[in-house]
């Protein structure tokens, strides 16, 4: 049987209009560009790429802290039924309580100037889920036991604590006001290798505990094979695979899903050096090229690829890939 999706986008472009200049309109950034997934309840799902390929845009999207240009997000946790692009006010304080975020930098994302108790009492107070003092620190000693922070560290500042500590810090934060959608943006890059995993196998069991559902966006494909069911790769501003893990790392069909894992740092002395190098940048996306467009840097481009854009068709069962040449 197959699940109705917790949330999902529908054909979802995100522009950004730049300050025009003297001559022609005002050119404008196409950070996520007809971008189509659907995320299912209680699974890990991640999404790669480059630096500027959208991740980050695509998450805040489906979190509505980005503008939706043309296309929709769709929330359904089987109480509330919502269109992110429609969301009025009401709808959209409600929806902040079941959609969460976890930030990337444990150092930035947290007041130098409030206690790890206020920190993460402060969306039940702004959210309005507690009625009483004694109701908000039961629950912030349950979120942070969760998380596997001491309770007598929460009178203590931010500054006191490691980074993984703070990252746990943010956890609890995210967690508190009993999400069902959590939007992890690269919330373990800024981590020693070490602490890493901890922070990894943390939000793992919060998942399986909580019956949550992550969105984990990373660069780091080691990472995601680690706790992801489900992967999508992004460059500039589209999908140009997705696939469970399995599948993906098995069998790789889009060229730069195969450079992204040939790159993927190996300990077997005979593997090292066959990393597939991608010549050039990433094209700029207020001017991206015509055509496929990861075709000014791919190996095996032809001239179809400069002229006509693929679309993501089917090549297998929950595997989608987006390229003329897939199949040869």
């Amino acid at each position: 049987m197959t699940l109705t999706p917790l949330i999902a986008t529908r054909n979802l472009s995100v522009h950004y209009h730049l300050r025009g200049g003297i001559v022609g309109p005002a050119p404008f950034v196409r950070a996520v560009e007809d971008v189509s997934i659907e995320i299912a309840p209680g699974s890990f799902f991640g999404l790669v790429g480059e630096s500027g390929s959208g991740k980050t845009t695509l998450g805040r999207a489906m979190l509505r802290a980005a503008p939706i240009s043309t296309g929709d997000v769709l929330f359904d946790d089987g109480e509330v039924d919502y269109s992110l692009k429609n969301l009025g006010k009401k709808e959209l304080k409600d929806y902040r309580k079941r959609a969460q975020l976890i930030f990337q930098d444990p150092y930035a994302a947290l007041s130098p100037r409030m206690t790890v108790r206020d920190i993460i009492a402060e969306p039940l107070e702004v959210m309005g889920l507690a009625q009483s003092r004694e109701e908000i620190d039961a629950r912030v000693r349950e979120i942070a036991t969760k998380c596997r922070l001491n309770v007598e560290h929460l009178r203590r500042f931010p500054h006191a604590f490691s980074g993984g500590q703070r990252q746990r810090i943010s956890i609890a934060r995210a967690l508190v006001s009993g999400p069902k959608f959590i939007v992890a943006d690269e919330s373990v890059a800024a981590l020693d290798v070490s602490i890493q995993a901890d922070v990894l196998n943390l939000l793992k069991s919060i998942q399986e505990d909580m019956g949550l559902t992550f969105l984990f966006i990373s660069h780091d494909l080691s990472v995601v094979a680690h706790v992801c069911d489900h992967v999508a790769v992004m460059y500039l501003g589209r999908l140009v695979e997705t696939a469970p893990t399995r599948a993906l790392f098995s069998g790789p069909l889009h060229p730069y899903t195969k450079a992204l894992l040939s790159a993927i740092p190996s300990l077997d002395p005979d593997d090292r050096g066959k990393a597939q190098k991608l010549e050039g940048e990433i094209p700029s996306p207020t001017n991206p090229p015509p055509g496929c467009k990861f075709q000014t840097r791919c190996p095996v481009a032809i001239d179809r690829c400069r002229v006509e854009e693929p679309q993501l068709e089917s090549a297998g069962v929950g595997h989608k890939v987006a390229c003329h040449l897939w199949h040869e």
